[in-house]
Formats: structure tokens, C-alpha cells, sequence
């Protein structure tokens, strides 16, 4: 009985090897086919940065602000339409808007491209302060390269769908006018984004990092104030200054700083203040930002804006009128996918400068204020960090996050120590020192994609993430039912 129950037992035990054998063997394929496809992307990537940098660099001259980004669509959609993808144009309401479709099915993957530049930056590609005459904009948040890396990405994961490597659908969003403009928070209020399965995206910076810091929820304004015209010297009680009103409104928002939430932000530019000193003004602008970490904070702080204009209005004899420009939520963080792209971004590898490239960013960071980074630093990888409350940015990027899984990283397309929207940001983005980056963004973003292309479950617990960090919350814009603002830049 004992020789059976062995004999018995050898075979179960040598039947459970085997199949323990098969699913390593199994499971030792699928790794070396995902790695073949991997190495098979980042050789094609590496073809097309010829291309893409041209392009780049093609977008970093056009410097278009947001909602006029004409030129720099155009030439994405060509090349998206050049290669296969079916292009949807002037989507949500937005002519600079598209999404790009290629392959059918699921998973439906999601990559953000944007293109804006900023007003009052532009500035030659050199490593000291000179602007470019007759251009009012320039790339300081390097959204030049920012779109050609998610559309070259984008290209990369159609070629693969295309020759049955994998199945599936990938989208490439062209998302204008981040800047100020929430052009995405758009796209999500018209349901571009339901039946996505996960969402990728990127942004230059001066390092190499996947984020685990949220953005601050934003809401925007512009208050305007119609009051009356006289001559300011012969007959000035014969008017009512419009300035007056937006000075009183300023001055009211300042005093508010000490009685509001020490991570609030209020910014505020005045956008017209009259023509002419010996004028009373009759209309005057002020564009107010209001941020804070928490959505409902800075929605609370702004209503306390708009009261304040209010009292500014009755108290000057003027009368007030606003218009909300945009609004953003704070980023859900996805550390199911930030893991993903983490280990994406390290086999990518970080910016390698030539000589050359290192002298020029020793001119750059000599016009830094205090201490800059060790160059160097800009071919490293951060660590993946712990979830972190947000930093002192914002972006329409957050609302996406709000209906669909998100992931992102950023790529040192800076010379370490650069600031956003700086005219160091802008010389940097019209060298290779800024396409060198955008190639590490393009490499890790399509990496991520064939990952989530190829491993089911990872969508699944993402997902599930995703349903958590949202709870109860019902997703609605900050900026209600309003139309685009397409002149927001006007």
C-alpha cells in the first residue's frame, strides 16, 4: 500500500513539475516577445527622431498661443493622416482639436499631445536673454516637443497594431490652448474620452521622473468693469474710473491672502487699464488666476473674488461683468501605472549632453539665480516616489484623470535647474538639448503602451485604482457650460 501511495505521489509530484515547467516556459515566451516588441519601438523611434526633431523645432518657430495653434495642428494631423490614423478635426467645439484613431477594439489606449506656446517669450536659441522681433510668443513649457513625442509615439504603436504584433485601438489626443485655456477640459465635457481604457501623457521639464505630485485645481477669470470717460484734469467728477475699480478689486484680493488657506494662489494680470493718463478710463480688465490643491478650496476662494469685485464695482460707481476663462481639477495619481512607466523609463535611460551641448547649458545655468544642479543630473532617473500632495502647478491634464486611468512622466528637456516658462526653457527647447529629451519621453510613453496593449490585468487593477481614488465624486467642469474660449488670448 505504502509502494502504491509513493508511486502515486511521484507521478502527482512529476505531473506538477511539468506543468510548473510549461506556464515558466510560458511565461519566459511572452517576456521575450514584449521584449522583442520593445526593442523592435525603440528602433523605430530612433529612425524617426530625424523626422520628429524637424518637426519640433518646426513648431518651436510657429510659436502659436493657445486656440490659434493653426499651423502646429495642422502639420501633427498630416503626419498622423500620413501614416494611417483616421483624424477627427475641430472636435469639442475647438478647430485646433483633433483626435487620431487607428485599430479597433480593446484595449483603447490614449496618448495627450499638446502645442501652445506662451505669450512673451520669444527668444532666440542661443544661452542669454534675447527675444526674437516682430514674434509674441515662444515655447517656455516646451509644448513643441511635447506633441511631437505623444505623435510619434502614437505612429509607433500603429505600426505595431498594423502588423499584427498586437491588437487593439490607440488614440492620439490633440489637446490646444493647455495654457490657461483648459482646452481638455472640453474634450472630457463632450465625451471624448468614454470607453478609454488608460491614458498616457508627458511633459518637459528639467529632469527624468514618472509623477506621483498631483497638480492644484485652478479656476480663471477675466473681470471686466465699465465705468465713465471725462477729461481727468478739467472734469473728473464727471466720471467713473473703470482702473479705480480694478485697483480696489486688487487691493481687496490681497488683504484676502491672509484670510484664505496658505496653500492658495491668486494671480492676476491687468489685461487693459485704459489708453491715456489725461482719460478717465471707461473699461478696464483684470485676469485673475485662483489655485489651491483641494477643487473645492479654490472654487470657495474665487466666489470670495467675484464678492470682492462686486463691492469693487459699487464702491468706484462702475459696473462689473466676468467671464470664466477656464478651469481644472486637482491630478488623480495612478500608482498602478506610474509602476508601469517607471520601469519603462528606466530602461529608456535619461539626456546625454556632447561637449558642446554641456558648454551652452553652463551659459544657461550662469544666469540662474542661486545654485544650479550638476548637469549631469539631466541622464539620470528619479526614483519613483510616494504619492505627494500637489505642487505649484496646474493642468487641464487633471480632468482627464478624473474619467480615465492617467499616467505621466517628465524628460529632461531643460538644462538642469531651468524654470518653466523661462527664456532659458525657450533656448533650451529650440536646441537638441530639448529634442534629446523629447526622445526619452516618445521611447518610454509607446514602452507604457505596449505594455498596457499586452498585460490585461494591469488595466484591470488600474481601473480599479482609478474607482477608488474617485469615490462618490461625480466629475463636472469648474468652468460650467460655457462655450471654448477662443479668444481667451485677445
Amino acid at each position: 500500500m505504502k509502494k502504491i501511495l509513493a508511486i502515486c505521489l511521484f507521478f502527482a509530484l512529476n505531473s506538477y513539475g511539468q506543468k510548473k515547467n510549461a506556464a515558466t516556459n510560458t511565461n519566459n515566451a511572452a517576456s521575450q516577445q514584449l521584449n522583442a516588441l520593445k526593442e523592435k519601438t525603440l528602433s523605430m523611434l530612433d529612425a524617426s527622431y530625424a523626422a520628429d526633431k524637424k518637426t519640433a523645432l518646426q513648431i518651436w518657430d510657429y510659436a502659436e498661443l493657445g486656440y490659434k495653434e493653426t499651423k502646429s495642428a495642422a502639420l501633427h494631423v498630416q503626419h498622423l493622416k500620413e501614416a494611417g490614423f483616421t483624424v477627427e478635426t475641430g472636435v469639442a467645439g475647438i478647430p485646433t482639436a483633433f483626435v487620431a484613431t487607428y485599430g479597433s477594439g480593446s484595449p483603447v489606449i490614449g496618448i495627450l499631445a499638446e502645442y501652445d506656446a506662451l505669450p512673451g517669450l520669444a527668444q532666440e536659441a542661443i544661452p542669454e536673454k534675447k527675444s526674437i522681433d516682430g514674434k509674441i510668443g515662444g515655447h517656455g513649457c516646451g509644448h513643441h516637443l511635447f506633441g511631437t513625442a505623444s505623435v510619434s509615439a502614437g505612429i509607433a504603436i500603429k505600426k505595431l497594431i498594423e502588423e499584427n504584433k498586437m491588437t487593439g485601438t490607440i488614440k492620439v489626443y490633440g489637446c490646444p490652448a493647455e495654457e490657461g485655456g483648459s482646452g481638455k477640459v472640453y474634450m472630457v465635457r463632450d465625451g471624448l474620452f468614454k470607453n478609454v481604457d488608460a491614458v498616457i501623457h508627458w511633459h518637459p521639464d528639467d529632469q527624468n521622473k514618472v509623477y506621483m505630485t498631483s497638480f492644484i485645481a485652478n479656476k480663471s477669470a477675466k473681470f471686466r468693469f465699465q465705468g465713465i470717460a471725462s477729461h481727468a484734469a478739467m472734469s473728473p467728477e464727471n466720471g467713473r474710473s473703470a482702473l479705480d475699480a480694478v485697483e480696489a478689486l486688487n487691493h481687496m484680493a490681497n488683504m484676502m491672502r491672509e484670510h484664505i488657506p496658505q496653500e492658495t494662489r491668486i494671480h492676476y494680470v491687468i489685461t487693459n487699464g485704459g489708453k491715456a493718463p489725461n482719460v478717465v478710463p471707461d473699461f478696464a480688465e483684470v485676469y485673475y488666476y485662483v489655485r489651491h490643491p483641494k477643487r473645492e478650496v479654490a472654487v470657495d476662494v474665487f466666489d470670495r473674488i467675484t464678492k470682492a469685485a462686486e463691492g469693487a464695482a459699487l464702491g468706484t460707481g462702475t459696473k462689473m461683468s466676468y467671464e470664466i476663462v477656464g478651469g481644472t481639477h486637482d491630478l488623480l495619481i495612478n500608482k498602478t501605472l506610474a509602476e508601469v512607466m517607471q520601469e519603462n523609463l528606466v530602461k529608456v535611460g535619461g539626456v546625454t549632453y556632447t561637449e558642446e551641448e554641456k558648454s551652452f547649458g553652463k551659459k544657461i545655468q550662469s544666469s540662474f539665480i542661486g545654485k544650479a544642479p550638476a548637469i549631469e543630473e539631466a541622464a539620470t532617473i528619479q526614483p519613483l516616489q510616494k504619492e505627494a500632495d500637489a505642487g505649484g502647478g496646474s493642468s487641464d491634464v487633471s480632468d482627464v484623470s478624473y474619467v480615465v486611468p492617467t499616467v505621466g512622466l517628465e524628460a529632461a528637456t531643460w538644462i538642469p535647474g531651468t524654470s518653466a516658462h523661462s527664456w532659458q526653457a525657450v533656448a533650451c527647447g529650440g536646441t537638441e538639448i530639448g529634442t534629446k529629451g523629447m526622445l526619452v519621453a516618445a521611447k518610454t510613453m509607446a514602452l507604457t503602451a505596449i505594455d498596457l496593449f499586452n498585460k490585461p490585468g494591469v488595466i484591470q487593477k488600474a481601473k480599479d485604482e482609478f474607482i477608488k481614488s474617485v469615490g462618490s465624486y461625480q466629475y463636472k467642469p469648474l468652468l460650467g457650460d460655457r462655450k471654448p474660449a477662443l479668444n481667451y488670448r485677445d
